[in-house]
């Protein structure tokens, strides 16, 4: 019993620390926003086309895209100007008409946090504002690339903050931005921030609630990929973002799932993942995500190191990264190594060093 309770005490104080990007400070509680998006109970109502709209809580992105292939680009235009939020969020709608829809729901919002994101050039592929606010943000031609990148955030990123200026390389913004620059621009790149992360150091880092609310939406969003007519992406989880990998790993429609600076994937080998997708992992010898015990007790901690050889990862080398958001650093082996799996050639990423 004793050791039990030590375990748990380990887990409590040592895993709160888990998905930070930010630094040691004290987390409050956050509350998941999830479901259909804003405006949903208008577009079930309306009756325009003569007949019903899908519903966006329980049509899958499949079934989306055959009900707006069904629709003339007049039509398709008409329902993203009367419901913006709906149609900027639906997973499986045209990715063009996304991008519209958002810029108009950005405007109508009137919050400046956001004006930024209606800037010429800006392809804004989901916008909620519900919460701390929630977007993805596209950069290259999504539906032309033979290559797409989504990036997974950790902690402390929303709608504010997935693009800050400080510390750009632990943004999903700088962290998808890099990547595709180290493609030679070959990639698209998606900075997703879909799912409410936990806040500095707390009990929402040490446990899974958020990343169980976010798998969801990670594993919706990547099915509306395909189901838009892009390329099957690869995942690159970063921090906390790594727990929201490993519960969606089962449902991602991935090629690849890249962990870095992972407090653990919940499952304790990469067979527990349930995924055919390739699974690759790599930790920095500076990252303080090492001095925290790999455990799971009692809804506390998340597993093993994905690093560890036992876990049956593929090691992604990361000898010239520091920190705990360096690994998309230019110039690092870890960024080298992350654009050889983005454009998707085992050669290539054999090439680039990384252990099979």
């Amino acid at each position: 019993m004793r050791r039990y309770k030590r375990t748990l005490v380990a887990a409590a104080l040592a895993t709160t620390v888990a998905g930070g990007t930010a630094g040691w400070a004290s987390g409050g509680a956050q509350q998941a926003v999830t479901g259909a998006p804003p405006g949903s109970a208008a577009w079930r109502t309306d009756g325009a086309l003569g007949r019903p709209l899908p519903d966006p809580a329980t049509a899958g992105p499949r079934a989306i895209a055959s009900f707006f292939g069904t629709l003339t680009p007049g039509r398709q235009r008409e329902l993203a100007h009367r419901h913006p939020s709906v149609v900027g969020n639906l997973d499986g709608a045209p990715v063009a008409l996304r991008y519209e829809a958002n810029a108009l729901a950005i405007r109508a919002a009137h919050d400046p946090r956001y004006e930024r994101l209606v800037a010429p050039g800006r392809q804004i592929l989901a916008f909620d504002p519900r919460g701390r606010g929630q977007v993805a943000e596209v950069y290259g031609d999504l539906t032309a690339a033979a290559h797409v990148s989504v990036v997974v955030p950790g902690s402390d990123i929303d709608a504010a903050t997935f693009d800050r200026a400080k510390d750009p390389y632990g943004t999903p913004a700088g962290m998808a931005t890099s990547l595709r620059t180290a493609t030679g621009d070959r990639t698209a790149a998606v900075a997703w921030t879909g799912y409410t992360t936990p806040v500095g150091v707390g009990l929402d880092a040490a446990t899974g609630d958020l990343a169980e609310a976010g798998a969801g939406r990670l594993a919706r969003f990547t099915q509306g990929l395909v189901a838009a007519g892009a390329a099957k992406p690869a995942l690159f989880c970063h921090s906390y973002g790594s727990v929201v990998c490993g519960l969606a790993a089962s449902e991602v429609n991935a090629t690849d799932i890249v962990v870095c600076g992972s407090p653990g994937m919940r499952a304790g080998r990469v067979a527990g993942l349930r995924t055919d997708a390739r699974v690759w992992a790599a930790k920095d010898a500076s990252d303080w995500i090492s001095k925290v015990p790999n455990v799971e007790f009692a809804g506390l901690g998340h597993g093993p190191d994905p690093a560890a050889p036992e876990f049956g990862a593929r090691r992604v080398p990361a000898t010239t990264a520091h920190g705990h958001t360096g690994y998309f650093v230019p110039g690092t082996d870890s960024l080298r190594a992350f654009a050889a799996i983005a454009l998707g050639g085992s050669a290539g990423a054999r090439t680039a060093g990384v252990s099979r």
